[in-house]
């Protein structure tokens, strides 16, 4: 089966029948919180290698334990707490103790996936629907590695099936910037239908489209002939204090410019290839509008809910429902099988 772009009716519905017997972390499956009396809000995924739990909604009160990456957390109660910090004081009422919504992916719309039967020509774009995924290479007739983590929702390109380290059928995924290959299990990745992708406003004339972010407030407003059509909460780039290893400061640039180049699937982070989860390493950020010639641009964030705070390397961050957005309205228009698009597109003003 390597290599192939189709699946045979019987493998189809097999792996259909058994998608949802297939691999969850087991914490997700367990998400029942201690206290049977309690009843979860929602479930969250730990983004940093640890963050703190608190015995109440304060980082000044008692820190009771620390929560490593990846661990899943029954959300019992969402706070806004009077103690802050001021730009984000939503703090998330966990079992026994409370926590920053700052690096909490809130993830209780994971799901698995029915595999599609078929992969175009030039992929299919699929959006990871599980908490996270581990990413397997294979590197001879009988040995595999581990590839990346892959988190919810992120994207990729799905273009082939091949035969899994388990024996089933998994995706083939190919990394938009070193150009290779891993797989991850079919249910953990939705393939997106086109129809999802359809621009927003398309009759609406380009030069009517303007963007305005406001980095003192961390705000994009989306304005159609003055009239403001869409709001979001941002993070932009960390202010710089001395150089960067690159020679780009990391502040987001002010000034005017254009949306240049969009992609809905792009590997950031320093581009090696490493299954160390502590390496700079971002494959498959969804819904990028770069509109600077450094690499920067608007774009999906699964690794920090911190919006509204400076956070970033220079890019916009932005919730991936709003990125999705801007990335649907925005010119260029980029077809639904498009890896990246060229264009002198919509107006942004940074102030």
């Amino acid at each position: 089966m390597e290599g192939n772009s189709s699946l045979n009716r019987r493998d189809f519905i097999k792996l259909w029948g058994t998608s949802f017997a297939a691999f969850l972390p087991n914490s997700f499956r367990q998400m029942l919180p201690e206290d049977e009396n309690l009843t979860p809000l929602g479930i969250g995924r730990i983004t940093i290698r640890a963050i703190g739990l608190f015995q109440e909604p304060d980082f000044a009160s008692p820190r009771l334990k620390w929560l490593p990456r990846d661990q899943l957390v029954s959300v019992i109660e969402e706070i806004n707490s009077p103690f802050g910090p001021s730009r984000n004081p939503r703090w998330y009422r966990l079992v026994g103790g409370y926590t920053h919504s700052a690096y909490i992916q809130r993830v209780e719309n994971a799901q698995l996936n029915q595999p599609t039967p078929m992969i175009p020509k030039r992929g299919q774009l699929g959006e990871i629907t599980v908490p996270y995924t581990q990413s397997m290479r294979k590197v001879s007739a009988e040995s595999w590695q581990p590839a990346y983590r892959l988190y919810f929702g992120a994207t990729f390109w799905i273009t082939g099936f091949i035969k899994g380290p388990d024996g089933d059928t998994w995706y083939e995924l190919t990394d938009d910037r070193l150009g290779i290959q891993y797989c991850i299990p079919t249910g953990h990745i939705r393939p997106i239908p086109r129809a999802e992708l359809k621009p927003i406003s398309p009759n609406t004339p380009k030069e009517e489209k303007r963007i305005l972010l406001s980095i003192p407030d961390q705000i994009l407003q989306a304005f159609e002939d003055n009239k403001l059509v869409f709001q979001a909460s941002v993070s932009t780039g960390l202010h710089s204090t001395g150089p960067t290893p690159n020679g780009i400061p990391t502040d987001t640039p002010s000034g005017n410019f254009n949306i240049a180049r969009k992609t809905p699937s792009r590997h950031m982070g320093d581009g090696n290839l490493t299954s160390d989860l502590e390496a700079y390493e971002l494959p498959g950020v969804p819904w990028v509008s770069f509109f600077h010639s450094d690499g920067i641009g608007f774009h999906g964030t699964y690794w920090h809910d911190n919006f509204g705070s400076r956070m970033s390397h220079g890019c916009v961050n932005m919730c991936n429902e709003d990125a999705k957005w801007l990335y649907r309205w925005t010119t260029p228009k980029i077809k639904h099988s498009d890896w990246y698009k060229l264009g002198r597109g919509s107006r942004v003003q940074v102030i």
